[in-house]
C-alpha cells in the first residue's frame, strides 16, 4: 500500500521549524517566566497587530474566548436572554453561550458556503436578543458588513467565532475590525495551532479588552484584589513562544492550503457526484478544511481509511441533535440544511506541504469510489 496521507500533518510543519522553535522554547526556559512576561506581551502584540486591531487577551482556549468576550460585553446572562448562532459548528461555540448564563438560539446556515446564514438570523431576532455569534467555518469568513448592518439596526453585540479562520477576510476586513470582538482558538490542528491549548480575545475596545483581561485572571484588579468572579484563563508562556514563532509563517502556510484546495477542484470538479465547497467571492478562504459533500458519505470514508487517507468528519452530529442541547426543543428537521449536510459532508486531508500527487491520490481514491 502507498504511504499514509493524515488529514493534518503537523510534523512536517514543525520539521521545518524546528530551529525557530526550539529557539523559541528556549529563551522562555532561560527567562523563567512560565506565566506572562516579554514572550507573552510579544505574541499578544503580534496578533493584534496582524488582526489589525488594537488589543489582544491571550486566554486558555477559543471555547473560553468566546465565553470571555461574551462576559465582557454582556455580563453574565439571566438564563432567559437570548444569543444567536449555528448549530453546525464544534460544540464548544454553545457551550460557552450558555456557560455564560445566555440561552443559545441555534439557526441554519447557507447550503454553499456552510456559514450563517443571515436571512435566518434576521428572523430569529426576538425582544430577548442580546448578541450574534458568526462562526466563520472551515476557514471562510461570514459576510460581516451585512452582519454588523443586521447588529447596529436591532442594537445587538456581535462576537465572532474565528477558531477556523486565522488570516482570513471578508470584503479586505478580518476578524474582530466589524464586530464587538473576536473569539481565537489555537487547537494544535488550527491553521496557527499551539502545543495543548490556547485562545485569544481580540478586540478594538479597550475597556473590553481590560475587563477581558481581569476576568480570565480570576477577576483580579491587583495582586491580591479581586472584583469580579473570574476564571482562570491563561495562554501559558510557551504556548505563546510556540505560537508568535508560528505566526510568522501563518501567511505562507494559507497560500500552500489555497494551492492545495486549487489541486483538488482542478481533480474533482468533473465529478457531478462531489459537490465542492463554494467560496463567496468577497471571502478570502484559508480552508482549515477541504469539504466535500457526496452520497453514501460513510461508506467513503471507510474506503478512503482502508486506504491509508486520514479522511474525516467535521461535523457528524449538529449541536442541535446533541443530547446535551435537547433542552433548546428543537427537532433535527428544523434546520433542515444543517441536518442534511452533517450526513454528506466529508473532510479531505489539507495541509501546507502536502504534494501534487498526494492531492492526486486522494482525488482518484474519491473518484473511483463514488462512481461505484
Amino acid at each position: 500500500m502507498p504511504d499514509s496521507i493524515p488529514l493534518v500533518n503537523l510534523k512536517l510543519m514543525h520539521d521545518e521549524i524546528a530551529d525557530e522553535l526550539q529557539q523559541a522554547i528556549r529563551e522562555v526556559i532561560d527567562s523563567n517566566w512560565f506565566v506572562g512576561g516579554p514572550v507573552f506581551q510579544r505574541f499578544a502584540a503580534g496578533v493584534a497587530s496582524y488582526c489589525g486591531v488594537d488589543h489582544c487577551i491571550p486566554c486558555g482556549s477559543g471555547t473560553d474566548a468566546i465565553h470571555l468576550a461574551l462576559r465582557a460585553a454582556l455580563g453574565i446572562g439571566d438564563g432567559e436572554q437570548e444569543v444567536i448562532t449555528v448549530s453546525h459548528t464544534f460544540v464548544g461555540t454553545v457551550e460557552a453561550i450558555a456557560q455564560a448564563g445566555y440561552q443559545p438560539v441555534l439557526v441554519d446556515v447557507n447550503p454553499q458556503t456552510y456559514v450563517m446564514d443571515l436571512d435566518q438570523v434576521e428572523k430569529a431576532i426576538t425582544s430577548r436578543t442580546r448578541a450574534i455569534v458568526p462562526v466563520h467555518l472551515y476557514g471562510q469568513m461570514v459576510d460581516m458588513p451585512r452582519l454588523a448592518q443586521i447588529a447596529r439596526k436591532h442594537d445587538l453585540v456581535v462576537i465572532e467565532d474565528a477558531a477556523q479562520c486565522h488570516g482570513a477576510t471578508y470584503d479586505g476586513y478580518k476578524p474582530g475590525q466589524l464586530s464587538r470582538a473576536a473569539a481565537f482558538g489555537f487547537h494544535p490542528g488550527d491553521n496557527l495551532g499551539a502545543w495543548g491549548d490556547a485562545g485569544a480575545v481580540v478586540t478594538q475596545y479597550e475597556p473590553l479588552a481590560q475587563t477581558v483581561l481581569m476576568l480570565s485572571d480570576h477577576g483580579r484588579q491587583s495582586k491580591y484584589e479581586y472584583g469580579e468572579v473570574g476564571m482562570n484563563s491563561r495562554t501559558d508562556t510557551l504556548q505563546a513562544a510556540v505560537l508568535n514563532t508560528k505566526l510568522r509563517h501563518l501567511d505562507r502556510w494559507n497560500t500552500s492550503r489555497r494551492q492545495i484546495a486549487g489541486w483538488y477542484r482542478e481533480d474533482l470538479s468533473s465529478d457531478t457526484t462531489c459537490i465542492l465547497p463554494a467560496v463567496d467571492p468577497k471571502a478570502e478562504h484559508v480552508y482549515h478544511r477541504f469539504v466535500i459533500q457526496v452520497d453514501d458519505r460513510d461508506d467513503l470514508l471507510k474506503h478512503l481509511q482502508k486506504q491509508g487517507v486520514g479522511a474525516g468528519i467535521h461535523y457528524p452530529i449538529p449541536m442541535h441533535e446533541q443530547p446535551a442541547y435537547e433542552f433548546l426543543g428543537l427537532a433535527p428537521h428544523d434546520l433542515p440544511v444543517t441536518h442534511e449536510l452533517c450526513k454528506r459532508i466529508l473532510s479531505l486531508p489539507i495541509h501546507p506541504g502536502m504534494t501534487r500527487a498526494q492531492v492526486q491520490r486522494v482525488a482518484g481514491l474519491v473518484r473511483s469510489a463514488v462512481a461505484v
